[in-house]
C-alpha cells in the first residue's frame, strides 16, 4: 500500500507541475512578447520555462533513476502545451499564434548529464542544471526566428482581454540591453541550479512524508 500511496504522490507531482508549466507558456508565451515588451519578456520567459522545466524534469528522474525520463517529461509539457494551444485555434488564431518552448532539448542535456556522470545526484544538479538554463533560451531564439512575421500578427489578432496599457506598440529594440539571449542564459543557469536541488529534496521530502 505504502508504495502504491508513493508512486501516486509522485506522479500527481508531475502532472501538476507539467500542467503548470503548460499554464505559464500561455501567460508568458502570448503575442506581447513580441512587442514593446519583446527584450524584457524574453528574458522572464526563459528563467520561467528554465526553472519550471528544471525542477519537474529532475523530480521525475531522480525519482525513476533512469536517464531518459527528463526528455520524456519535457515531451508531456510540450503535448500539454500543443492542446491548450488548441483553444487558441478554436477562437480563430493562428496555430503558430503562441510559440511553443523547445523543451526537449535542454531536457536531453540534462538525462546526458545524469547518465554520463553514472547517475550522480549531485552533478545532475549542478551540471545538469547549468546547461538547461544555458540551452533553453538559445533554443528557444532559434524557434522564434522561424516564426512568421510576429509584430505583424500581433496588430492582426489583437487580444480583446488585453487591458489599454498593454496594447501592441513598435518594439524598442535594445532601450535596456542588447542581447537578452545572454542574459536570459545567465540568469536561468544561475537559478536552474537551485530550483533544481529543490526538486531533488521534493523527492526526498515526498519519501519521509509518505514514510511517517
Amino acid at each position: 500500500l505504502m508504495v502504491w500511496l508513493r508512486r501516486t504522490t509522485h506522479y500527481l507531482f508531475i502532472v501538476v507541475v507539467a500542467v503548470n508549466s503548460t499554464l505559464l507558456t500561455i501567460n508568458a508565451g502570448d503575442y506581447i512578447f513580441y512587442t514593446d515588451w519583446a527584450w524584457t519578456s524574453f528574458v522572464v520567459f526563459s528563467i520561467s520555462q528554465s526553472t519550471m522545466l528544471v525542477v519537474g524534469a529532475v523530480y521525475y528522474m531522480l525519482f525513476t533513476g533512469v536517464p531518459g525520463t527528463a526528455t520524456y517529461y519535457a515531451t508531456i509539457m510540450t503535448i500539454y502545451t500543443w492542446v491548450a494551444k488548441g483553444a487558441w485555434f478554436a477562437l480563430g488564431y493562428p496555430y503558430d499564434f503562441v510559440v511553443t518552448p523547445v523543451w526537449i532539448p535542454s531536457a536531453m542535456l540534462l538525462d546526458l548529464t545524469y547518465w554520463a556522470t553514472r547517475r550522480n545526484k549531485h552533478a545532475a544538479i549542478i551540471i545538469g542544471g547549468t546547461l538547461v538554463g544555458l540551452s533553453l533560451p538559445i533554443f528557444n531564439m532559434i524557434n522564434l526566428l522561424l516564426v512568421r512575421d510576429p509584430l505583424e500578427m500581433a496588430f492582426k489578432y489583437p487580444r480583446p482581454t488585453l487591458p489599454p496599457y498593454m496594447t501592441p506598440i513598435e518594439p524598442q529594440v535594445g532601450k535596456f540591453y542588447n542581447s537578452p539571449v545572454a542574459l536570459g542564459s545567465g540568469a536561468a543557469a544561475v537559478l536552474s541550479v537551485p530550483i533544481a536541488a529543490l526538486g531533488a529534496k521534493l523527492n526526498t521530502w515526498t519519501y519521509r512524508w509518505m514514510a511517517a
